[in-house]
């Protein structure tokens, strides 16, 4: 059985919010109605978009268990998910004995204490970062909406290395959400 965290709004006394515009999850939730941009603007409505994200296949949409099936069961124990909002992917692969380390950069909302109190494991990494992993360690990285067209050429690169670097032979880079210009695709991606 798996805590109830998994799927719940932890309490507003885990989080010190004094240096956040939002003072309690409720305002998180509910910023989604609020003009302006935001970093993962619904990401902390756990019973919105985040309760079926990664669960179905909807064309372009993997669902986990579609990509869970490309490798033999037990394969896949422990990962990292870079720029993981909420920690939902995490989450979601908790429920099938999998491991993920979410990163996230605290930069409008408790990203991090978020994910903590979800009962997960977050990390406070960027991406012009190293990743704080030994080589051929994780068995899957997944990225959604982060490793894109508005990151330097050479920091994505830098990037891609090191997620190459980390990964395990034969192991799983799940690049969700991806876009970029023709050009990027050209001259930085398909090189790699």
């Amino acid at each position: 059985m798996f805590p109830d965290s998994l799927r719940s709004i932890p309490s507003d006394s885990s989080i010190i919010w004094e240096p956040y515009t939002c003072k309690s999850y409720n305002c998180l939730i509910n910023r989604d109605k609020l003009p302006g941009i935001y970093d993962c603007k619904d990401c902390f409505n756990l019973q919105g978009r985040e309760k079926a994200r990664w669960l179905f296949d909807r064309g372009l949409d993997y669902g986990i268990e579609q990509v869970l099936e490309m490798k033999p069961a037990g394969s896949i124990r422990m990962g990292l998910d870079i720029g993981g909002g909420s920690g939902t992917f995490a989450a979601r692969m908790r429920e099938r004995n999998i491991t993920i380390i979410t990163t996230s950069m605290n930069l409008d909302g408790p990203f991090n204490s978020f994910i903590e109190s979800r009962g997960l494991i977050p990390m406070h990494v960027s991406i012009s970062q190293r990743l704080p992993f030994f080589e051929n360690t994780l068995d899957i990285v997944h990225s959604m909406h982060v490793l894109s067209n508005w990151i330097p050429d050479g920091m994505l690169e830098l990037t891609l290395y090191d997620i190459y670097r980390v990964l395990r032979l034969g192991g799983l880079f799940w690049l969700d959400h991806f876009f970029c210009q023709g050009l990027q695709l050209s001259q930085t991606y398909a090189p790699m």
